[in-house]
């Protein structure tokens, strides 16, 4: 199930299996390979989060925030969730084909955990 986004806008539709609302948080997508090495380098916030796809670790070396980071697999279901301060290297996961990151803490809220699943809606240009 290969999915092709671009760079771009967006919302991540997160459906926690809680039974509650789906939650839907602005998203960034970051699929050419200068977007994705640039991610959240160099800034002091986001709103939302971004997604590097595709993707199965991150580092945050130069970065100024520490980050929530999500692990997806190839369809769209967290496998992890981590945080992680800056100046530190992920560990890659086996099956992860995609990573979203958000500022640190709001993952929690947007109901963003293991075993989460989430839709990529594409914002039209």
């Amino acid at each position: 199930m290969g999915r092709q986004w671009w760079d771009g806008r967006g919302e991540l539709v997160v459906h926690g299996g809680g039974g509650g609302p789906a939650v839907r948080v602005p998203l960034e997508i970051a699929t050419s390979y200068r977007a994705r090495t640039k991610g959240l380098l160099g800034r002091d916030s986001i709103e939302g989060a971004i997604l590097l796809s595709p993707a199965n670790s991150v580092h945050t070396f130069r970065m100024r925030m520490p980050i929530d980071v999500a692990y997806l697999d190839r369809d769209l279901r967290v496998i992890a969730v981590r945080t992680m301060r800056p100046g530190r290297l992920g560990m890659p996961r086996l099956r992860a084909r995609h990573v979203v990151e958000a500022e640190a803490g709001v993952m929690r809220e947007y109901g963003l955990r293991e075993g989460a699943w989430v839709e990529v809606v594409v914002h039209g240009s």
